[in-house]
């Protein structure tokens, strides 16, 4: 891969980097890692990229990529750069036939959104979109047993994400994650909606499999000064008749990263807490309650779609990273079927892509019209 962003001190870069590299099947080849010329240099040192291929800029890294052999090009190009600074190293990767990988929200709007869409389409190429959650094991297990029915039809949905970091007004004290995020011209219509919130609507609709069609939304900031919107609860209707409540809030003043979620269908629900990501609560109408746990030797008791995803006996936590390198394995695995001439199976081709990141795009922008509206309800366009 070739990676545009996360050079030296860049939280989410590593993050990458490190999920990327937990299996071996990734490579980092090049990078155009800062738009700053020393920082990009020094990244690409540190890295121990080559010389020739520490890029300045993501064009020139596209543009001279592509004119290597074939056996030497990189096979996608990773993008983890603020979310305005998405869309045009995406669509020129796609433009000479790299894959991409993206951060999300994918764009700073709906319509390139619809421009990459249209563009994947056009090349056949694949596009991964790092929603991070949907890769705990325990998430796909919650997943299988409702696409399963072992819950009934589902009835009801909660998911909650809340942080405490933008308490105080960060952005003014030299938080250059808080800048951004907080800046209308870099993070986008909304600041909570876009970093978070879309997270919690995506895990409503992965483990569900039903789409919002409605939402009633109020968005606040609530920290004095701020420019930008820091929290916000959403009331859901979905396709398949369930009704719902989303709430993300950045100013939970002690949280840390507290997202969860909770689905109850007609025979009994489940209950996933990302502070305790191995465990899979099961309540019954007329059982007692079950908690399932993440392991390799659960398989008699899992999903293929879990177990794929397990890396180690249970007893041996997996979290945050095993999470993002489980979406980057089944991302390689289906580019390496892609490039075989294989198929590549259901478990591999199950990760996050270029719908789900419209789809995000479309809540964020439905939001801030309902939260601004006096209808109770606005529809979820897409």
């Amino acid at each position: 891969m070739g990676m545009v962003g996360g050079g030296k001190d860049a939280f989410i870069g590593a993050i990458h980097r490190l999920a990327a590299n937990m299996d071996g099947l990734i490579e980092l080849k090049c990078g155009a890692l800062s738009i700053n010329p020393e920082i990009a240099v020094a990244s690409g040192e540190a890295l121990f990229l080559p010389k020739e291929r520490t890029y300045l800029t993501y064009e020139e890294m596209i543009t001279k990529e592509a004119q290597l052999p074939a056996d030497e090009r990189i096979d996608f190009v990773t993008i983890v750069t603020p979310n305005f600074a998405h869309f045009a190293p995406a669509m020129m990767a796609l433009e000479n036939g790299f894959n991409v990988v993206i951060e999300k929200p994918i764009t700073f709007s709906l319509e390139e959104a619809k421009l990459l869409q249209q563009k994947l389409k056009e090349t056949g190429l694949t596009l991964c979109l790092t929603h991070t959650y949907s890769g705990y094991p325990m998430v796909k297990q919650a997943k299988a047993m409702v696409r399963e029915g072992k819950l009934g039809k589902i009835r009801k949905v909660w998911v909650e994400y809340p942080q405490g970091w933008l308490s105080r007004l960060s952005e003014r004290e030299g938080n250059a994650q808080a800048a951004w995020r907080t800046d209308p011209k870099k993070s986008g219509k909304s600041s909570v909606m876009g970093d978070i919130g879309t997270h919690a609507a995506h895990l409503a609709e992965y483990i569900t499999g039903a789409k919002i069609t409605d939402i009633c939304a109020e968005l606040n900031t609530l920290v004095e000064g701020r420019v930008m919107d820091d929290d916000g609860a959403v009331m859901l209707k979905f396709d398949n008749g369930a009704k719902g409540v989303l709430m993300a809030s950045q100013v939970a003043a002690g949280e840390e990263n507290a997202l969860k979620i909770r689905v109850y269908g007609e025979l009994g629900g489940i209950e996933w807490f990302q502070h305790e990501p191995n465990s899979l609560i099961v309540r019954w109408l007329d059982q007692p309650t079950q908690i399932l746990r993440a392991g390799a030797n659960y398989g008699a008791h899992l999903s293929s779609f879990a177990t794929h995803n397990c890396r180690t006996p249970g007893g041996h936590p997996e979290g945050y990273l095993e999470a993002f390198a489980n979406i980057y394995r089944n991302f390689a695995l289906t580019l390496s079927a892609k490039i075989d001439g294989t198929t590549p199976t259901p478990e591999m081709l199950d990760f996050p892509g270029v719908e789900d990141g419209i789809r995000g795009m479309a809540f964020i922008d439905n939001v801030v019209l309902s939260a601004g509206s006096d209808q109770k309800w606005t529809a979820h366009n897409i």
